[in-house]
């Protein structure tokens, strides 16, 4: 278990949110997401790019089977760097709120 660690990468709003609903799930189809947070593709992207960057999420196209098109899916998932990451942010914070637990 990683020990506390305040990240300012993850602690942006909307990345922070992205952790915290692909941390309960393998995986997320990137529609799902972003309907989940309510914001744009291009800003889903843009959040994606950089916690990519960092090596915290990794993204994979997948065909679909219920699609007449050559349209693919993007599934996101956080790595296992990205997990360490987030729960580490997510101690921090309580260390903050004073209810570390």
């Amino acid at each position: 278990m990683p020990e506390a660690q305040f990240n300012d990468l993850i602690h942006a709003p909307s990345r922070l949110r992205i952790c915290g609903l692909l941390r309960a799930v393998n995986q997320m189809d990137f529609s799902v997401l972003r309907d989940g947070l309510g914001i744009s593709d291009a800003a889903l992207s843009k959040h994606l790019k950089t916690l990519a960057g960092a090596g915290y999420v990794q993204l994979a196209k997948a065909a679909s089977a219920d699609r007449q098109d050559a349209r693919r899916l993007t599934w996101i998932g956080l790595t296992p760097a990205g997990r360490d990451a987030f729960d580490a942010h997510v101690r921090a914070l309580r260390d903050i709120a004073g209810t570390a637990g």
